[in-house]
């Protein structure tokens, strides 16, 4: 038996100790020698993680330069003092900014002047004339080794915001609120909340959610402010493990709704906000298999459901507060098998689709006189979101809009007349080099790969113009594939530095996502997961079969579920690939699931399987869990990242994995690196997460390039 490396010199690898621990479920026992690295609190074990990083960091060392270049590039793109396109709530233009030199943004209102309709933008980024800062995250986040904030919600009126932060990762939040018109903080004070809250009326009560020890969030309490919080009262709890909640505020203030949902069942509960010590009314009770979504709509409500076998949804009709009973809400747009519908925002004049066909994104627009048009964009490869739109008087529809090749633009639809209004395009500005940035210069393309049961899996990809098609540019794959969860063409500046030295980037909209609608994630779930991974390998023999690049230049890249996908992939094809990039991976899938009392366990469930109770859904999931096959094989270089205080993707799942990978398969090197002050979004400042983002293409760029050679 080895012993935990932290002794070990930072140019060899750790070597961590095996100490058995047996698993028996339905007549199967297996041995995990490396169990014992999920105690975060033993010093062993930190140990251990710290000579990881240390090895790491002796490893990447000779990337210095190039991390340096990159970080100085994405840095030099960036328009670093910027303002978001303000949005018009009440009285008050919101928006937020970032200043040259600080992590994180500032948040800020500033007063509607007569006669403006259009939102005030300075072009250099700086405050608006008669600004007034809502909060100032930096000075909140004040030599805090992570910061983030999980609500941020002005009451009606515009007098409270109630806001919450947290200072470890682990996505519990305290709640406070600050009075506006002094700028003084309240002594009210909520620990342990979940993301989000929503105000009543007016703004005496302030709901919010927390949650259990498996950190699945199941309380609404009510709040009144003023009270010291031991005297907040429940208003609804979730006893069923597998469903979570979320408390929300309809766009015209009027209506507190709680979402319970599972991943397969939905349910909701309105409350009249200018009453909230009243009783929620559930608007249809939860029927197993059923998902809906609620829309206040003046004196009704809107429904994105699939009830009745609209396996991609429909949009409904049905009378406040709810009938009970979905099988009589009246259909507005009957289901279509082409088009999933994703969403719908109703104000009082209008209402907007959000729906996805064809594996683009796309928003329709409908009128009270039941017109309706959709709103088109030139390029045949896009993505468009709804934005911001708070006001459920506005008669204008704000929306985002990006490719592969156009940054993120804002634009406001007319929804009377149908015109659309550029606001603004996120600035990319010159190189270090003062080489200005023209997506004229870039093209991207659609290509089909051929999973191994027939199936045509989509992949989008950007490359300079004049990239040769001969095999020998570098390349960098992406894939995640799971919760129905959508990885659309969107643009990055990060990703310019690929690009520029030579590297076609690449999505692999694998089944077990939503890109081709309900149908795609359900192939790729539950019993049929694998067809995740065997599409990512299509994707990936794909671009070598045609010329993209080849195996010895071609990088891997994914996070969390899609991290499971690397693990899998490595797996399946490791000479498939150069290298592959492992973020907060889940990788030692079956062993969390079997576990209940682990955060997020029980919901999962429903996404999985249940190995625990199913000796199918066990074996099943055996056969693919990226730590239990790690093969005594050549794999590529693997580089897994992850987050101590990480609550979604626990820390020793990567940590596991790495240690088996060096001491099972050949190959590599195998670097793990924990970032030990952060959660599972990783570092929270903007600059820290350059830092980091410029480690991993250093990374990618030199492994694609010493395996080529």
């Amino acid at each position: 038996m080895s012993t935990a490396s932290s002794s070990s010199s930072s140019s060899s690898p750790p070597s961590a100790k095996q100490v058995p621990f047996e698993r028996t479920y339905h007549g199967d026992t297996v041995t995990d020698p490396y169990a014992w690295l999920a105690d975060s609190k033993d010093p062993e074990v930190l140990g251990y993680l710290e000579a990881e990083n240390a090895y790491m960091s002796a490893q990447t060392a000779g990337l210095a330069g190039l991390r340096a270049e990159v970080f100085g590039e994405i840095k030099a793109r960036t328009q670093e003092t910027d303002l978001s396109v303000p949005v018009r709530k009440g009285g008050w233009w919101e928006y937020s900014r970032t200043v040259e030199g600080q992590q994180y943004s500032i948040f800020c209102r500033r007063r509607v002047l007569d006669g403006e309709v259009r939102p005030p933008l300075p072009e250099d980024g700086k405050p608006l004339e008669g600004e007034e800062v809502l909060l100032d995250s930096n000075e909140l986040a004040a030599g805090a080794g992570f910061f983030r904030l999980g609500a941020l919600s002005v009451s009606p009126g515009e007098s409270l915001l109630a806001y919450s932060t947290d200072f470890s990762g682990d996505e519990r939040y305290t709640l406070r609120i600050k009075d506006l018109a002094t700028g003084q903080t309240l002594p009210d004070e909520i620990p342990d909340t979940f993301y989000g809250c929503a105000w009543s009326l007016d703004a005496s009560v302030l709901f919010y959610v927390t949650v259990d020890e498996a950190w699945r969030p199941y309380r609404v309490w009510r709040h009144r402010v003023g009270t010291p919080a031991s005297s907040d009262v429940i208003v609804y709890e979730e006893a069923d493990e597998r469903f979570w909640l979320s408390i929300h505020l309809s766009r015209d203030d009027k209506w507190v709704s709680i979402f319970v949902g599972s991943k397969l069942t939905s349910e909701w509960w309105l409350l009249d906000s200018a009453a909230p010590e009243g009783t929620f009314t559930v608007v249809a009770p939860r029927r197993q298999g059923i998902e809906y979504d609620v829309e206040v709509a003046a004196n009704r409500l809107l429904i994105v459901h699939n009830d009745g076998g609209a396996e991609n949804f429909e949009l409904a009709t049905a009378p406040l507060p709810g009938t009970g009973d979905s099988r009589t809400w009246t259909p507005l747009i009957p289901y279509q098998a082409d088009t999933r519908l994703l969403g719908v925002d109703a104000f009082a004049s209008h209402a907007v689709v959000y729906f996805r066909r064809g594996g683009l994104t796309g928003l329709r627009v409908l009128a009270a006189d039941g017109e309706s048009r959709e709103i088109q964009f030139p390029e045949p490869v896009y993505t468009v979101s709804p934005g911001s739109n708070p006001e459920y008087t506005q008669t204008t529809y704000r929306l985002g809009y990006n490719s592969m090749i156009t940054p993120g633009t804002v634009y406001d639809y007319d929804m009377v007349t149908g015109s659309l209004t550029l606001l603004k395009q996120q600035p990319v500005l010159p190189s270090p080099a003062g080489v200005p940035f023209a997506s004229d210069e870039y093209e991207q393309h659609q290509e089909w790969a051929v999973a191994p049961d027939g199936t045509r899996v989509p992949i989008s990809l950007v490359c300079r113009k004049g990239t040769p098609r001969d095999g020998s540019a570098p390349c960098l794959l992406y894939g995640y594939g799971s919760y129905e969860h959508s990885i659309d063409p969107t643009f990055s500046i990060s990703r310019l530095s690929l690009l520029d030295r030579g590297f076609v980037f690449a999505i692999a909209h694998v089944r077990g996502g939503g890109e081709l609608g309900r149908p795609w994630y359900i192939h790729g779930k539950m019993l049929e997961k694998k067809n995740t991974f065997t599409d990512f390998v299509a994707c990936a023999a794909h671009l070598v079969a045609t010329g993209w690049t080849s195996a010895s230049r071609l990088v891997a890249r994914g996070g969390s579920a899609g991290g499971l996908l690397m693990g899998a992939a490595a797996n399946l094809a490791p000479g498939a690939f150069a290298g592959i990039v492992a973020q907060v991976p889940f990788v030692d899938a079956l062993d969390t699931i079997l576990d209940p009392s682990l955060p997020l366990t029980v919901t999962e469930w429903e996404e999985w399987g249940d190995p625990l109770h199913d000796p199918e859904v066990y074996f099943y999931m055996k056969s693919y869990t990226p730590y239990e096959n790690v093969a005594a094989a050549p794999y590529p270089a693997i580089f897994a990242i992850t987050s101590l205080h990480d609550t979604r993707v626990l820390y020793h799942e990567p940590a596991k994995w790495i240690a088996r990978l060096r001491a099972v398969a050949s190959g590599g090197p195998f670097l793990l690196k924990t970032e030990m002050e952060a959660g599972h979004g990783g570092r929270s400042g903007r600059y820290d997460a350059w830092q980091e983002e410029a480690l991993v293409l250093a990374w990618s760029i030199a492994t694609a390039t010493a395996a080529a050679g």
